[in-house]
């Protein structure tokens, strides 16, 4: 339904993200909630939510991967009651306040670095993938979730630049890499069609949602930002490079 409603197969998780914690933290008495990185100061956001340090339902609302699609919609559709959305409900303003919880986000108070925090997890036994993981640039993050390469991919028709696009930027502002590399980078990873994520056939990964290949070139389709790309006859997605796309990707990173 997020997949065929707003064009984001991982909207569940993503809300969960910050619903479930709050949640258990209200029914276990647990004031401090320690979120890793803020999005919006990693990845680029309003100026005003990039200095946030705490997690509000207002936070919630406007960057918490909510995109316009309310729980309460979810209601009798594909046989979800109420019930069943419990766990996607953020507490009450009133209800936070009188338990004293509030959440903040780690990346406010040390530098966030995914790199950096690789090898460190590497020196406890995490494992890495054995190749960059498609559509991406490094082969450290987004291994536990075969639906993340439809995600990013999404993402790219929607805005017109990916997961390799984010990752290089996050290198460039670290000094590991100059813009120029970025860019060779970035045009030979940035936006391929997910065939594959993680070595697993895109069909399989449609098959647990109960979509089809042509269904979902359909939904695809209806995503695409048609400023930035055209379509063939099939649905297939191709760059206009000849036209505005290397413009707005590329020459204002």
């Amino acid at each position: 339904f997020g997949l065929e409603q707003v064009g984001d197969i991982s909207w569940t998780e993503h809300v969960a993200i910050f619903t479930v914690p709050v949640r258990v933290a209200q029914q276990m008495g647990i004031p401090l909630i320690i979120w890793g990185e803020n999005p919006q100061n990693e990845y680029g956001g309003p100026k005003g939510a990039t200095e946030e340090t705490v997690l509000t339902r207002r936070w919630l609302e406007e960057f918490g991967g909510l995109l316009g699609l309310r729980i309460s919609d979810f209601i009798d559709q594909l046989g979800i009651r109420p019930q069943d959305l419990i766990q996607y409900t953020y507490p009450s303003a009133e209800s936070l306040e009188a338990n004293r919880i509030s959440g903040v986000f780690l990346g406010q108070y040390f530098p966030w670095d995914g790199y950096t925090n690789t090898l460190i997890a590497q020196s406890h036994g995490f494992e890495t993938f054995p190749k960059s993981v498609e559509g991406s640039i490094v082969n450290y993050e987004n291994l536990d979730n075969y639906q993340t390469g439809i995600h990013d991919y999404f993402k790219f028709l929607k805005y017109g630049f990916g997961r390799a696009t984010d990752i290089a930027c996050n290198h460039i502002r670290r000094g590991r890499i100059t813009r120029e590399q970025a860019l060779s980078i970035v045009r030979r990873h940035d936006g391929k069609f997910p065939s594959t994520y993680l070595g697993r056939p895109i069909v399989d990964i449609l098959a647990d949602i109960e979509v089809n290949l042509e269904e979902f070139h359909l939904i695809c389709n209806r995503f695409t930002n048609k400023r930035l790309f055209r379509t063939r006859v099939d649905g297939s997605l191709w760059r206009d490079w000849a036209g505005d796309l290397e413009k707005i990707n590329y020459d204002n990173v």
